[in-house]
């Protein structure tokens, strides 16, 4: 259900000051809040919820208003959410008429809120961009008569990809997800998993590398059994899920890549299946792990007027 954008309160509250009051309405972000049409991005947005069904989420403001300032000020969920808390001008911006000291929704409500729109909703969003430049005048139409298209890596936020740790995790979330489907493992490997990890980490770092990869044989048998026995339980009837079904895809790639390095289909991370690695050729750093992506700017102020994700890690080497 969609929540409506919080309304401008005409009447003063006796105890509180107005923000518009305590702000400089000469900062960036007050005169980017006033150009900004938030009826009609409420209106272009409300297609992605439902009309009358589920607990209200929060307004289009607030979650777009956060997602223009995650990108604005190149902070994370967590850090937005905490900054807004603190910042008047980001409150203001998400149409708030008073300081709040709390967070009106919780910090997963963005990612939540991401994938709901999807990348229909992304291009409205961004189109909200470009119109606020075309109308502030940092761009002109003519600008757009020209543009620079480049391609380039979107870093992900994960960690250096092991085959220790992807297996670990593997296991771990096929018995916390079996458990929620009501299927018996013989055995979970908890201890006997985080110990044989643990020791896989230490022996590589102690560069002994036949223990390692004994070690690390070891945290794949682990992740090899618990999920030939899920899928005996799934081969008997038991009814699996979606997410049972993807958790199990991923365990299988990160099964057959371990001690594989010729292995085709890789898997660089748990909860971003997307990342690739790409090499881009420099000497300080050989390989950036997330997902090629392309850009379009303006040749003259450099405003970003497009942008699209090139899974599959296509060849873009341009020249003859």
């Amino acid at each position: 259900m969609l929540k409506e954008n919080p309304k401008n309160a005409a009447q003063d509250e006796l105890f509180q000051v107005r923000l518009e009051h305590i702000i400089d309405p000469r900062h960036e972000l007050t005169s980017l809040a006033k150009v900004i049409d938030w009826d009609s991005l409420a209106a272009d947005l409300s297609q992605f919820y439902c009309v009358g069904n589920g607990r209200p989420a929060g307004s289009v403001r607030l979650m777009a208003g956060l997602c223009f300032l995650k990108d604005i000020k190149g902070l994370s969920d967590e850090e937005v959410c905490s900054v807004w808390c603190e910042n008047p001008y980001f409150q203001y911006f998400c149409g708030e008429t008073f300081f709040q000291h709390r967070f009106p929704v919780e910090p997963p409500s963005l990612s939540i809120f991401r994938k709901r729109l999807g990348e229909k909703g992304a291009e409205i969003l961004f189109g909200e961009t470009v119109g606020a430049g075309l109308q502030t005048g940092v761009i002109s139409k003519r600008d757009l008569s020209h543009v620079t298209v480049d391609t380039t890596v979107q870093e992900k936020a994960v960690h250096f990809p092991t085959d220790v740790r992807l297996c670990d995790r593997a296991r771990r979330e096929l018995v916390m997800l079996s458990k929620g489907e009501g299927i018996i493992l013989r055995q979970s490997y908890t201890r006997m998993g985080k110990h044989a990890a643990f020791m896989a980490n230490r022996y590589s770092a102690a560069r002994q590398m036949k223990r390692a990869r004994s070690k690390i044989k070891q945290v794949r048998n682990y992740l090899g059994r618990v999920v030939r026995d899920i899928e005996r339980a799934l081969e008997r009837g038991h009814g699996g899920t979606p997410s049972l079904s993807a958790a199990l895809e991923k365990a299988n790639i990160a099964y057959r890549q371990t001690l594989n390095p010729k292995a085709t289909k890789k898997l660089y991370s748990w909860h971003a299946p997307e990342v690739e690695c790409i090499a881009k050729g420099k000497a300080h750093k050989k390989y950036d792990f997330g997902v090629k992506a392309s850009y379009a700017t303006t040749n003259k102020s450099n405003f970003i007027v497009g942008a699209k994700a090139l899974h599959g890690k296509p060849y873009d080497r341009g020249g003859p």
